[in-house]
């Protein structure tokens, strides 16, 4: 029989630099809760070092699990994570952000009576400037991070994310938490718990903003 878990953690990996990733990976281990599984799911990598994230993965089997398929995109690769999560909640982390150690502790004591919460982020950045992303609504007009709904801040019951797929493209985390509003109990929380690495010149979002301003 399968080993139940608190919380199911799933990090998706797409040629991330594995310095980046260990950095990911070693936040979820050092945590102060340490009830979770780490599910990285690797979206078809092509150019980070598959080896030598295998090698320090198994040093942690009994905690990590890792799974591999063809390039689908994160919201597919976390959906697929989810049906192999074993935990009572499941959370995300991207793999090139970070954990505060009283990051899970922190949201288990807070989700309380709710369904799904998701929060505010220390942010890391290189400039002022890299506060501000694309609004999912109009893509050329740029919104604080404060106002935005952010994958890796979603945590939430599992009969949350067994009810709701992530669908594809830019904002699904928005829309992921838009649907839950009208099935569950849901909140924003200002927790800074979630370390995001803004300051990442070639993320997914940093893409989109970049192109769309220029094409503004």
């Amino acid at each position: 029989m399968l080993k139940q878990v608190k919380v199911s953690v799933l990090m998706t990996v797409f040629n991330t630099n594995l310095l980046y990733t260990k950095r990911a990976i070693d936040s979820v281990l050092d945590q102060d809760f340490q009830d979770f599984e780490l599910i990285i799911i690797d979206d078809g990598s092509k150019e980070n070092n598959r080896e030598s994230l295998m090698d320090y993965v198994e040093k942690y089997e009994d905690k990590i699990s890792y799974i591999r398929h063809s390039n689908r995109g994160q919201s597919e690769s976390v959906n697929r994570g989810v049906l192999y999560s074993l935990g009572e909640y499941i959370t995300i982390i991207d793999s090139d952000d970070e954990y505060k150690p009283n990051h899970l502790s922190t949201c288990l004591r807070e989700i309380n009576e709710l369904d799904l919460i998701c929060s505010t982020t220390e942010t890391i950045v290189d400039s002022d400037n890299d506060y501000y992303v694309p609004d999912k609504n109009d893509l050329t007009k740029l919104i604080h991070l404060d106002e935005v709904i952010l994958f890796g801040t979603l945590f939430g019951r599992k009969k949350v994310f067994n009810s709701i797929d992530f669908k594809t493209g830019f904002a699904a985390d928005a829309d992921f938490y838009e649907q839950a509003t009208k099935l569950f109990r849901v909140k924003k929380l200002d927790l800074r718990t979630y370390v995001y690495h803004r300051n990442i010149p070639n993320s997914i979002c940093a893409t989109i903003k970049k192109a769309n301003l220029i094409n503004a």
